[in-house]
């Protein structure tokens, strides 16, 4: 029986991050195809390559966010031609995500329903909005807190040990494939977000229980 949630924030919880870089490279008039070269390279490397990458050291906390916008700005050039202002880029690429309501109401009935939940974070040394994080988590995983990132599967048991549960009874919502398939690894089941209300019709038949406000 499932009765624990474990759950990504990024495009998951928040609007997806293909907006929020859309409205971001608008805005700083990034050269969008050459960023996406970039991007690609760097995030391949980082969930398939061998050896460790900025992108490791970053989310685990190992490099600052303000040594990694240096770097990220190296790679990166406007419509103009020139790098993009280091300082801030990671505020500005991730300005645009906005709180998915819908989440945050499912995660509080799940919690009063019994199940446990845990907010399960690789972080790009971003600031999250914890205002209301003590009534819809039991508890927090952010990987540059804590020195881990997925998909290692020694993050997956560190939030499976603050929720108290075993894999097996515990499912796992994330964006990203390869994080899924670590998490099925360690027997947790797995839903692959892309919307809000495909992945709460799917945490509804696994829960057994309603999530969605009348």
């Amino acid at each position: 029986m499932v009765a624990g949630v474990l759950i990504d924030w990024g495009g998951v919880l928040t609007t997806s991050l293909s907006i929020a870089i859309a409205k971001w490279i608008e805005a700083d008039r990034i050269d969008g195809a050459h960023y996406r070269t970039v991007m690609r390279g760097l995030v391949d490397h980082a969930y398939n390559g061998d050896g460790e990458s900025v992108v490791h050291a970053l989310e685990r906390g190992e490099m600052s966010g303000a040594a990694f916008e240096r770097d990220l700005a190296a790679r990166l050039r406007t419509v103009d031609g020139a790098p993009p202002v280091a300082e801030g880029l990671l505020e500005r690429m991730f300005a645009a995500f906005d709180r998915v309501d819908v989440m945050y109401d499912m995660l509080r009935l799940a919690r009063s329903g019994g199940i446990r939940t845990c907010l399960l974070s690789n972080s790009w040394s971003n600031t999250y909005p914890r205002d209301d994080w003590d009534e819809v988590f039991d508890a927090v995983v952010i990987s540059g807190e804590v020195g881990m990132r997925k998909p290692e599967p020694r993050i997956f048991h560190h939030a499976l040990d603050l929720v108290g549960l075993p894999g097996g009874n515990c499912v796992f919502v994330d964006d990203i494939e390869a994080n899924i398939t670590a998490a099925r690894g360690l027997g947790i089941a797995g839903i692959h977000h892309r919307d809000a209300d495909t992945t709460i019709a799917e945490l509804e038949t696994l829960l057994r229980l309603p999530l969605r406000r009348a």
